[in-house]
């Protein structure tokens, strides 16, 4: 039997998926987490893409997303405003 590695990529396709998917990730304790989520989301969206609207080096958000990088706040921020989203945080 042939078995495919799951791809999260490919089921980031609307922008309320897309959300979910990074909202779930932002409440996981593990910090890597919402990294390894935020990267399929650029991946999805297309790297050069993405670097090339938010203005960072293509091959930096290469190394963070394969985990041979850790990144700031900062590049953080740049990408999620570049997608349009927002962490959405609720009280209870």
């Amino acid at each position: 039997m042939n078995t495919q590695a799951f791809n999260p990529v490919s089921f980031l396709e609307s922008k309320e998926e897309i959300a979910q998917y990074l909202n779930e990730a932002y409440e996981d304790d593990n910090p890597e987490v919402f990294v390894i989520a935020l990267g399929n989301v650029i991946k999805a969206r297309g790297v050069s893409d993405i670097a090339r609207k938010s203005g960072l080096n293509r091959e930096s958000l290469y190394k963070i997303f394969s985990g041979k990088a850790k990144p700031q706040w900062g590049t953080i921020h740049t990408l999620m405003h570049t997608l349009g989203f927002h962490i959405n945080t609720h009280t209870t």
